[in-house]
């Protein structure tokens, strides 16, 4: 038998290296991707080789990522429960993907993964998985083996296991080029203030630089091409935006959710360039679309996170809304000027060749192209139904009061 590991180079996936080639007498292929994790992954390699792989292959997917699966999120709006704009959840798909790939390469019946039976992780992955092979057998380790951290340390000891030698936190934590998640430890209580040390891409808003940072993004049919003036591609204008917003203390996020598998988790999560993109994009939509399409579009928004969040990518109904949504971004071209500071992210400017905003029409001053002689019959026809309807509740309680019997005379 032939698996293809998702190998992070962790303590649960090294020790998953062994377990699975104990239990199921397998040749265990590692493959760890590069989705923007901001650390070097050469030594993964040596690491998956000493746990006993046959082979590790590590590919660079930052650009496939941010093309073909934060983009389509971030012109959808997808923002799971208005707040988190769903980095760990979009590189599952991914992930499951190339998975899937490898193990059609190498000829695996069967891929397998590192996530609990707790949270959304393997739901994303198996589904995933799945919709890319229906006779893949997806294994997840953790799930099934029972055993504590410290018995996966002996684990790893007796089988001279290599194992990472970091500093031991009491947190979980994921990254990639869309932002980082934080839980475990004491952020479990969610009446606990979050700790300054748990961050990593943010600074605390309270040692952000007393000035503001002015951020102008511009946009060419839904895409951010440039910022400041600079043209980049879309994995730089990323990075480039964490390191701005997240010296200003933009983008921390403190929430209770909902999860997938029924229980309300508190989640940390940072997000710089995610909060600032989400703003500057919807700001300039708003600006370029008219309001039935864009409240249209808000309630989309919502399906679509929520579809990305319970691992439902290759759904075609994931595929219909980016049709829509693609349809919408023509108009989508301009550019926004944002306000950074001290962890407030705020637009302060906007403009587009495509803006329905109409000075004339908007303006109290010289200028006014508004006619104000149409307001009254607009109004009188616009409140007829309520007009209408008052009209009838009034005349039915007069009837009532009418039809009531007298009061019976009293001695």
């Amino acid at each position: 038998m032939r698996i293809v590991l998702a190998y992070s180079g962790g303590l649960d996936t090294s020790v998953a290296i062994p377990w699975l080639k104990e239990k199921y007498n397998a040749e265990v292929i590692a493959v760890t991707m590069d989705l923007g994790q901001g650390r070097e992954l050469n030594q993964i390699r040596e690491r998956a080789v000493g746990a006993g792989a046959v082979r590790c292959h590590v590919l660079d997917v930052r650009e496939e990522f941010a093309r073909d699966y934060i983009l389509p999120a971030l012109q959808a709006g997808a923002m799971y429960e208005e707040r988190y704009p769903l980095a760990t959840a979009l590189g599952r798909p991914l992930i499951a993907k190339k998975l899937v790939e490898i193990a059609q390469m190498e000829n695996a019946t069967a891929i397998a993964h590192g996530c609990t039976g707790k949270g959304n992780d393997q739901v994303r992955i198996d589904v995933s998985a799945r919709a890319m092979d229906p006779k893949i057998q997806v294994i997840a380790p953790a799930r099934v083996w029972g055993m504590t951290r410290p018995e996966e340390i002996e684990y790893a000891r007796i089988r001279n296991v290599p194992v990472p030698t970091t500093k031991s936190s009491p947190y979980s934590t994921d990254e990639n080029l869309w932002g980082r998640s934080i839980e475990c430890g004491i952020l479990e209580d969610p009446w606990n203030e979050p700790p300054d040390d748990i961050y990593a891409l943010t600074k605390s808003p309270a040692e952000a630089p007393d000035v503001p940072a002015y951020v102008e993004i511009e946009w060419e049919k839904g895409v951010p091409v440039a910022v400041n003036g600079v043209a980049m591609p879309l994995t730089e204008l990323i990075g480039s935006l964490e390191t701005i917003a997240g010296v200003h203390g933009v983008g921390r996020i403190d929430m209770v959710e909902n999860r997938l598998v029924g229980i309300k988790s508190r989640e940390i999560y940072e997000a710089p360039a995610g909060i600032v993109l989400h703003t500057a994009h919807r700001e300039l939509e708003g600006m370029v679309i008219p309001k039935d399409l864009q409240r249209l579009k808000q309630r989309l928004a919502q399906e679509y996170a929520d579809i990305v969040y319970n691992g439902l990518w290759f759904a075609p109904t994931r595929e219909a809304i980016d049709a829509f949504v693609k349809n919408v971004q023509q108009r989508v071209t301009g550019t926004v000027r944002l306000k950074l500071y001290k962890g407030d992210c705020r637009v302060v400017g906007r403009k587009s060749p495509f803006a329905l905003y109409d000075q004339g029409l908007a303006t109290y001053d010289e200028g006014d192209k508004f006619d104000h002689t149409a307001a009254e019959g607009f109004i009188k026809i616009w409140g007829l139904p309520v007009e209408t309807y008052a009209k009838n509740v009034r005349r039915n309680a007069k009837g009532v009061r009418a039809e009531q019997p007298a009061e019976p005379a009293t001695k």
